[in-house]
């Protein structure tokens, strides 16, 4: 942004970091600036995934709860089995066609 200022002839002054930012020390200050954002932003990144990579080997669960229970899947397979249409199934149990026809193709 200081940058796109600068080539419209403008001179940004920042009182917080002690003047002209266009300036060659204004610019290494900037400069400065950006590397230790960036080391924190690379920083934070690893932590995540660090965390991540823990709460998956400890066997957390990611992302949305099933709509339907280990006991109400296999009753799904066995009306599956049977021949019951997926709307219909979908309807029993008051879910999505989408969610019945994920547990048949499982």
């Amino acid at each position: 942004m200081v940058e796109r200022l600068e080539g419209m002839n403008l001179r940004v002054h920042c009182v917080a970091l002690g003047g002209n930012l266009t300036s060659p020390a204004g610019k290494m200050t900037m400069q400065v600036i950006n590397a230790v954002a960036e080391f924190e932003r690379d920083l934070l990144i690893e932590r995540t995934n660090s965390d991540i990579k823990r709460a998956r080997a400890e066997g957390t669960r990611f992302g949305r709860p099933p709509a339907l229970t280990d006991a109400q899947r296999s009753e799904v397979l066995g009306l599956l089995a049977q021949g019951m249409s997926v709307a219909q199934i979908a309807r029993q149990f008051d879910t999505t066609r989408q969610t019945i026809t994920r547990i048949r193709a499982t």
